[in-house]
């Protein structure tokens, strides 16, 4: 159950990092600060929830695309966002392109980085072998 709980704050956190970065870098990738919120969870929402099936069907029925399917993922997750929230909105193809590989670019340094800054204490435990006391 902490594993499930850790990987979903990291999720929303790399959500956050992604989202944020695309809206810092493309001026056609506006992202609303009463929004946010829901645009983080929409989006990361749909990308665990899209990622098993697009994976499945993608396996299923075109072998080749099963490489690109968190590229894919991360733009169906996009695009469910920006038609479930007002927090998201991007204009223009090249822009729709790039965003997705902004937002997945980030997620992904953030999924590597972030367990290691926001459980640095637990993860030296775990290295020093003390033993980590279960939460309640």
């Amino acid at each position: 159950m902490i594993r499930l709980i850790a990987m979903i704050v990291i999720e929303l956190a790399a959500s956050a990092v992604g989202l944020l970065a695309a809206a810092w870098l493309l001026p056609d990738f506006t992202l609303s600060i009463s929004g946010f919120l829901w645009a983080i969870g929409v989006f990361t929402a749909a990308r665990l929830i899209l990622a098993p099936l697009i994976f499945k069907l993608s396996f299923q029925h075109a072998r080749a695309l099963t490489g690109g399917i968190a590229l894919v993922t991360t733009f169906a997750g996009l695009l469910v966002t920006t038609w479930l929230t007002d927090g998201l909105q991007i204009n223009g193809v090249s822009t729709w392109i790039i965003a997705t590989l902004i937002v997945w670019l980030f997620g992904v340094v953030a999924v590597l980085l972030l367990p290691m800054i926001i459980f640095k204490k637990a993860l030296a435990k775990a290295r020093s072998g003390a033993q980590i006391p279960p939460m309640r």
